[in-house]
C-alpha cells in the first residue's frame, strides 16, 4: 500500500492483515498485465481484463455491472460518485488502482452502509433517477448474481453430492430466489429504493452480501488465508440419482438448508421418491418415522410444489407432535417458509387404520382443517387456510383446496440415529406400531391389530 493512497483509501486496506493486503494489491498488477514494476498512476484495468477474469463464472451483463460499479467510484470518497448510473467517464480509461482497491475492500470487508451504494449501481441501468433503483431492476441484478454463485458451485466442484441434471429447473429456482430474497425490500409506494433502502435490506438479508462476496473473491481470485468459500449447499448422501426427477433446484435448496436447525452440516438423505419407491402411504411413512428430522416435498397435479420440515421422527399416533423448529414451505409459485405462530401446538400428526380419527399426514391447523394434509390412500390431500394456518401462518399452500398429488419425495436431513438409540426405541413399541407395511399386511389378511388398542390406551393414560 503506497503511502500517496488517498486517507480512505488507506482507511479500507487496514481491514485487511499485513500479508493479505499484499494479495489485494496484487489483483490490480495481474488483471492490468502484472508487470509490477510501476505505482499503477498511469495503469489501468479495462473491462475485458475483467472478462478475462470472469467471463467462465459470470455472464458478460454481470461483468459490465462490476465494471461499471468500479469506475463510478471516488477514491476520495471511497464510494460511487454518482450512484445512479454506471455510466462514467471512467469506463472508456478503465479501472484505477485505488478505483479497484475500494471496490474490493467494500465487497469482501465493508458494511452494509458501504456496500449498498455499490448495489445501487450494479442493479441501475442507463435510465431512471439517479440514486434510485426499482425492485425489478433489483431483481434482474440478484439473478444474475445467483446464477453466477450456482455456476461457481457447479464449474469448482462444490455440489456436495448433488446432481442439477436430476433436479428441478435452475432457471426458475434462479428467478423465485431472487424474488423471495426482493420480497424482503421496504420499497416506496413507487416501487422503488434509494440507497438508505437498500442499506437497511442488505443488512437484514445477508445473503445479498455473502452471494456477492463469492463472486467477487472466487472470481478475482483473491486467495486471503482468512477467508474461506461460505458452505451453499448441505451433503448429499446415499441418494440414487439415476432414475430420480428431484423436485428441488440448487437455489431453492440453497434457501431452505439454512432454514434448519442443523443448517448445512446435517447431510440430506433421500428415503422416500413416488419416482423410486412407487405410490405408497405406508413406504412413505416408514421413511418418515425412521430416520430423525425429515423434509417432506410435495408437488400438486396442478404444478405447485410446497412441503414441510419435522424436527423430529414422526410417530404413528392419534395425537399431534413435534415442536416450534417444525416448518412449512412453498417452493413454487412462490419461495416462502412459514414458521410457527405460538397459536397452538399442532405440528405434526402422522396416523393410519383408526375408526374414529384421522387417518394420514397432517402438519398445522386442526383435524379436517390442515395447513398441510396428505390422506392416506395417498391420491389426495388439502391445504385449508383461511386466512391462515393457525399454527405455521401460512396460506393455502396448493393449488386447489382440495389437491391430487403429482409426486412425492422424503428427505431424512439429520444423521441416522445411532444404532443402540433404534434398538431401545424399538423395545418400546410393538412391531406392529413400528412397520406400517406390517400393519397393511394384517389387515389384508383380514387379522384384527390388537396392540393397537393397547397402544392407545397407554398413550391415554400418559
Amino acid at each position: 500500500m503506497g503511502n500517496s493512497d488517498s486517507a480512505m483509501v488507506q482507511k479500507r486496506m487496514a481491514r485487511f492483515r499485513p500479508e493479505e493486503r499484499t494479495v489485494i494489491d496484487g489483483v490490480f498488477d495481474r488483471l492490468q498485465g502484472g508487470s509490477g514494476t510501476s505505482t499503477g498512476a498511469e495503469k489501468s484495468v479495462k473491462l475485458e481484463a475483467l472478462q478475462a477474469s470472469m467471463g467462465d463464472l459470470a455472464s458478460d451483463s454481470m461483468v459490465r455491472r462490476i465494471y461499471g460499479c468500479m469506475c463510478s467510484i471516488d477514491p476520495a470518497q471511497a464510494a460511487p460518485a454518482d450512484p445512479g448510473s454506471t455510466e462514467t467517464t471512467g469506463a472508456a480509461s478503465g479501472v484505477d488502482r485505488e478505483r479497484l482497491l475500494v471496490f474490493l475492500a467494500d465487497t469482501l470487508r465493508g458494511t452494509a452502509e458501504e456496500r449498498a451504494p455499490l448495489v445501487v449501481v450494479m442493479s441501475h441501468n442507463a435510465a431512471g433517477v439517479p440514486g434510485v433503483v426499482t425492485c425489478e431492476q433489483v431483481s434482474a441484478f440478484l439473478q444474475e448474481l445467483i446464477c453466477a454463485v450456482v455456476q461457481i458451485l457447479t464449474s469448482r466442484g462444490r455440489l456436495r453430492g448433488w446432481e442439477p441434471g436430476q433436479m428441478g429447473d435452475t432457471a426458475l429456482g434462479v428467478r423465485l430466489l431472487a424474488e423471495q430474497l426482493c420480497s424482503e425490500l421496504r420499497a416506496s409506494e413507487q416501487g422503488t429504493c434509494d440507497v438508505s433502502c437498500v442499506e437497511e435490506w442488505i443488512f437484514r438479508v445477508p445473503q445479498v452480501s455473502q452471494y456477492l462476496e463469492i463472486l467477487v473473491a472466487e472470481g478475482l481470485n483473491v486467495s486471503l488465508n482468512s477467508w474461506t468459500a461460505p458452505t451453499l449447499l448441505p451433503p448429499c448422501k446415499d441418494t440414487h440419482w439415476k432414475d430420480l426427477k428431484c423436485l428441488l433446484d440448487l437455489p431453492t435448496l440453497m434457501f431452505l438448508a439454512p432454514q434448519l436447525p442443523d443448517s448445512y452440516s446435517a447431510p440430506w438423505r433421500l428415503v422416500f421418491s413416488t419416482h423410486l419407491h412407487g405410490e405408497s402411504f405406508t413406504k412413505m411413512a416408514s421413511g418418515l418415522m425412521h430416520h430423525g428430522p425429515t423434509v417432506l416435498l410435495i408437488k400438486d397435479t396442478k404444478g405447485h410444489v410446497f412441503g414441510g420440515f419435522a424436527s423430529q421422527a414422526w410417530e404413528m399416533k392419534p395425537q399431534f407432535q413435534g415442536d416450534s423448529r417444525c416448518f412449512l414451505f412453498s417452493v413454487f409459485p412462490t419461495l416462502r417458509v412459514y414458521t410457527a405462530t405460538g397459536y397452538n401446538e399442532h405440528f405434526m400428526y402422522l396416523n393410519q387404520h383408526q375408526q374414529t380419527m384421522p387417518n394420514g399426514l397432517g402438519m398445522g391447523g386442526q383435524h379436517d382443517y390442515f395447513g398441510l394434509w396428505l390422506d392416506c390412500d395417498f391420491g389426495r390431500g388439502h391445504s385449508r387456510a383461511r386466512p391462515r394456518c393457525t399454527t405455521y401462518g401460512s396460506p393455502q399452500l396448493s393449488a386447489d383446496e382440495n389437491f391430487t398429488l403429482d409426486s412425492v419425495e422424503v428427505w431424512a436431513v439429520g444423521n441416522p440415529p445411532q444404532p443402540a438409540e433404534a434398538e431401545e426405541e424399538e423395545g418400546k413399541k410393538s412391531v406392529l406400531n413400528v412397520d406400517p407395511e406390517v400393519q397393511a399386511m394384517m389387515e389384508l389378511t383380514g387379522k384384527t391389530l390388537h396392540s393397537e388398542g393397547f397402544s392407545e390406551l397407554e398413550e391415554d393414560f400418559d
